[in-house]
């Protein structure tokens, strides 16, 4: 059952970056959670590893709030970018795309990335920013393979994170699909590590060489 949060959205033309933009309100006490912001463009986007995301005009980027109360009571807070991914790729597949989620929250159409997610956290706020290619792409990465109408895709993925799913549901799904990571690789600390070789927790860690590792996304 949907509960009686309602996000507070916003739309610009451009932004420097739409979490950079939540967590600087944030700050000022000027923006209600939940709430969520989206840009036709970022100028200054941030990829993985502190990298920027290279941005062009039409793909989807967007961030959101949500305070951690209200999150799903058995969410690992350090898994949240698997839960909150995981959830927007079920939506973009129902659509008709090949599109899965390479671990712990790429987004992928065949073997190129297309998108990802980062979280960060502040006081008792949540603040989750998502960037997908929907229309173009620098060199080395790929496009979604449909075309996508994002009011109607941000209208429902608000409604599924009000629905409140529990981790263990999410999990489930996210832990056969796991098995397309595995030729891949990932970064921790700026090691590679092979996922062919770790083995996917229940908290949505890693266990590689003895270590457990969790996203730092």
């Amino acid at each position: 059952m949907v509960r009686e949060l309602k996000f507070q959205t916003y739309c610009f033309e451009s932004l420097e970056s739409t979490q950079k933009y939540i967590l600087e309100k944030l700050k000022k006490s000027e923006m209600e959670v939940p709430s969520l912001v989206v840009a036709l463009s970022q100028t200054k986007g941030q990829g993985s590893r502190s990298n920027t995301w290279e941005s062009c005009e039409g793909n989807l980027y967007f961030s959101f709030t949500f305070k951690m109360k209200d999150l799903s009571e058995d969410l690992p807070l350090e898994s949240s970018s698997i839960y909150f991914s995981y959830i927007l790729k079920e939506l973009i597949a129902k659509e008709g795309s090949s599109i899965w989620m390479k671990w712990p929250n790429d987004f992928y159409i065949d073997n190129k990335k297309i998108g990802g997610t980062i979280t960060n956290v502040y006081k008792d706020t949540l603040v989750c920013g998502i960037g997908i290619n929907t229309k173009c792409a620098p060199d080395s990465f790929g496009v979604l393979d449909i075309d996508l109408d994002q009011i109607t895709l941000l209208e429902n993925f608000k409604i599924e994170l009000l629905k409140k799913h529990t981790w263990k549901l999410i999990f489930s799904k996210f832990k056969i699909e796991f098995e397309l990571s595995k030729k891949f690789n990932t970064y921790y600390k700026d090691k590679k590590i092979s996922l062919n070789r770790a083995i996917l927790q229940d908290d949505g860690s890693l266990m590689s060489d003895g270590k457990r590792i969790y996203s730092l996304r």
